[in-house]
Order: structure tokens, then C-alpha cells, then sequence
């Protein structure tokens, strides 16, 4: 990169990131579906704590307008070495719920009519008990496993990478979607090794998949902090280690906070 791609990136991104604290939105993802809304689930493990299972849970609201919200659950022994994953009891989960489905409402008015819950582990019965018992009968909860496919690369012939955006399903409740790879309207790929596809697996609820890809690919748009075109991964989940350091570091309390306060 020379020096005046490098001066001009660092421009726009301290300008654009600047121009999110101060409260306005540099963009907005187009088309988008209203009364949604995103969930994404944040743990952090507390190595100083007497018992190893400690950890503090946290979450990322995104609303449809692409504004977002940062909350702390409260502590508890979420983590099992046994599966090497973290599970909510399910009076942890309804409270997590509850408590962003009334921001939703202060924000909007009215409960969200979709609540897509992103995680990196499938949730578990009592986790989804929590869950559906925290959202209205009205607002249709989707609970979706997102992670990183290890063991799957796709190559396309010639010297450009695999498209972004390109997706394989299945089954109806599991894809793959590659979410970084070579981007005809910037002519490149900006990218370093072959990209890798996220597997999402819708594993609680019902949710058309094409909807499900359509949702996570925009979500990677929505980095305000480092303004990139696309993220490999949806902002709820993208910030999931730099946000639980910031969690584990002060008292609980379940005041919601801007999510441009975090960034």
C-alpha cells in the first residue's frame, strides 16, 4: 500500500468512525426488512475467578435501521469444558431477551416482529426455553449458529478469488456462505489468503435460509469502526472478544449502552 492509500484510509476511517460517535449513521444497508431485529450473544471468561466455568455474557442489539445497543447478562458458570461452549440457564436467557426487546420498543415503538439470535454454539433447551419466554407471542424467535468453516475452501479457476456473497445451502437449515472474496464493483479481492466461508446453521426456529444469508451478508456491512466495504463475519458477532474485555472490566448493570460507545 503507498503512502497516500494508506494517509486516505486512515482518513476515512477515523472520519467515518467519528461521524458514528457524535450519533449519526455513515450509511444505511438498503432494503431491509423493518421490525427486525438482531441478537448477537457475547462471552468472556473470567480466568481470575474461583470457579473455571465463570464468565460474563453480554449482547449486541442491532436494529433495522442499523443502529446498536450493548448490554451486560449477568455472570454465572456459562462455560463447560466438556463441550468447550457457553450456555445461558434458561432465567439468564429470558432475562437477556426481556431486556432487548424493550430497548427495541422504547426505540421503535413496537416489539420486533423477527428476533434473529446469533451465537457461535447451537443453543441448548434451556438456553431457547429463556429465549422464547423473554420475546412476545407476537415477535417470531430464530435462534442461528454462525461460525467459520474450517474444512470446506471453494477455488475458482483463474487468478481471482471466490465471489463474496456466493453461498451453498444444504439443507434447508444449513449453508455456507462466503462472506469475503473478490468484489466486481471494486474490481479486487481485498484479501490476503483464499476466503473462508461461515457456516450458518439455522439449529432453533423457522426461517427461510435465503432470508437468513441475505441478513448475515448485510451484517457485515455494518462495521462502523473500521468502515470496511464487508467483514467477514455480521457485526453481532464480530466484536464478540473486544467487547467481553470491555464487559468483564466494569460492575454489572443492565442499562443498555450505545454500541458507538464501545468502538
Amino acid at each position: 500500500m503507498s503512502g497516500d492509500s494508506g494517509a486516505s484510509e486512515v482518513a476515512w476511517n477515523v472520519s467515518s468512525t467519528a461521524f458514528y460517535k457524535a450519533g449519526a449513521r455513515p450509511w444505511k444497508v438498503a432494503d431491509v426488512r423493518p421490525g427486525v431485529c438482531y441478537l448477537g450473544i457475547v462471552f468472556k471468561r473470567d480466568d481470575l475467578a474461583e470457579d473455571g466455568r465463570w464468565s460474563s455474557c453480554g449482547a449486541q442489539m442491532f436494529l433495522d435501521s442499523g443502529d446498536g445497543l450493548v448490554f451486560k447478562g449477568t455472570g454465572g458458570p456459562w462455560y463447560s469444558e466438556a463441550t468447550n461452549s457457553y450456555h445461558l440457564s434458561e432465567s439468564a436467557a429470558q432475562t437477556l431477551v426481556e431486556r432487548a426487546v424493550a430497548s427495541f420498543v422504547e426505540r421503535t415503538g413496537a416489539p420486533p416482529r423477527e428476533l434473529f439470535i446469533h451465537g457461535k454454539a447451537r443453543f441448548d433447551d434451556d438456553e431457547w426455553r429463556g429465549f422464547t419466554s423473554g420475546a412476545p407471542r407476537t415477535t417470531d424467535v430464530v435462534g442461528v449458529r454462525i461460525r467459520h468453516a474450517e474444512d470446506l475452501r471453494f477455488y475458482r479457476p483463474g487468478t481471482k478469488a471466490l465471489l463474496r456473497g456466493l453461498a451453498y445451502q444444504r439443507d434447508q437449515r444449513t449453508a455456507f456462505l462466503w462472506a469475503q472474496g473478490f468484489i466486481p464493483r471494486l474490481w479486487t479481492y481485498p484479501g490476503r489468503e483464499v476466503p473462508k466461508g461461515l457456516l450458518v446453521d439455522v439449529c432453533r426456529g423457522r426461517a427461510e435460509m435465503h432470508t437468513v444469508l441475505r441478513d448475515v451478508l448485510a451484517l457485515t456491512k455494518l462495521n462502523y469502526n473500521a468502515c470496511t466495504y464487508g467483514d467477514g463475519e455480521p457485526v453481532t458477532l464480530k466484536f464478540a472478544d473486544a467487547v467481553g474485555e470491555i464487559l468483564t472490566a466494569g460492575p454489572v448493570t443492565g442499562v443498555p449502552l450505545p454500541f458507538r460507545l464501545y468502538i
